[in-house]
C-alpha cells in the first residue's frame, strides 16, 4: 500500500480514538446517580480574579455513594467554591461548613434519568459526527491522490478501510451509549 494512504489511514484512526475519548470523558461527567469527582469537572472557581478548575484549588472526594466533599487548599477559596458550584447549574446544592464543602447528591427522578440519557444520546451523536467528518476529509485526500496518481485500486481499497475504521469506532461509541444508558437507568 502507497505510504501516503498508509500515513492518511494511521491519522483518521489516531482522529477517531481522540473522538472515542472525547466522548468517554463527556459521558463521565454525567452523572448516574451515584457521587463521582468527575461531576465537578467543569466547574471553574473565581480564583483571585481568574477562573480556575475546582481540581486546581481543592480536593474533591466521595465520601460516600450519595456525597461529595471539596476541601479547598486556602480557607478564603470556601465561599467562591460554593458559588462556583450553584453557577454551574449541575443541580447540586453545596453547604458550607466552614472548612470545607459538602455536597448531597439527591437520587435521580424518572424525568431526569430521561434528560441523563437524552444527554447522553446528543453527546454520542456528536461523536458519530466527529467519525463521520474524519471520514470524509479522509476520503477527499483519497480523491486528491487519486487525482495525483494513485491506482484506482488502492484508492478503493483505501477508501473501504476508512468506512471500516469509521464502522468500528461508531460501534465503539455505540457501546458506550449503551452501558451509559444503563447505568443512567439502573435505579
Amino acid at each position: 500500500m502507497n505510504e501516503d494512504v498508509q500515513f492518511l489511514l494511521d491519522e483518521a484512526k489516531e482522529q477517531m480514538e481522540k473522538g472515542i475519548s472525547h466522548l468517554e470523558s463527556e459521558l463521565s461527567k454525567i452523572r448516574a446517580g451515584k457521587a463521582s469527582p468527575q461531576m465537578l469537572d467543569g466547574v471553574r472557581v473565581d480564583y483571585y480574579g481568574t477562573l480556575t478548575p475546582l481540581s486546581q484549588v481543592a480536593n474533591v472526594n466521595t465520601q460516600d455513594a450519595r456525597s461529595l466533599v471539596v476541601t479547598p487548599w486556602e480557607k478564603a477559596m470556601i465561599e467562591p467554591i460554593v458559588k462556583a458550584i450553584q453557577a454551574a447549574n449541575l443541580g447540586l446544592n453545596p453547604q458550607n461548613d466552614g472548612t470545607l464543602v459538602r455536597i448531597l447528591v439527591p437520587s435521580l427522578t424518572e424525568e431526569r434519568r430521561k434528560d441523563l440519557v437524552k444527554k447522553t444520546k446528543a453527546e454520542a451523536e456528536n461523536c458519530r459526527v466527529t467519525l463521520r467528518n474524519i471520514r470524509r476529509d479522509s476520503n477527499e485526500v483519497i480523491k486528491k491522490l487519486k487525482a495525483k496518481g494513485l491506482p484506482e485500486d488502492e484508492a478503493k481499497e483505501a477508501e473501504t478501510k476508512t468506512q471500516d475504521l469509521t464502522n468500528i469506532y461508531s460501534g465503539k461509541c455505540d457501546k458506550h451509549l449503551e452501558a451509559k444508558e444503563k447505568e443512567i437507568m439502573t435505579v
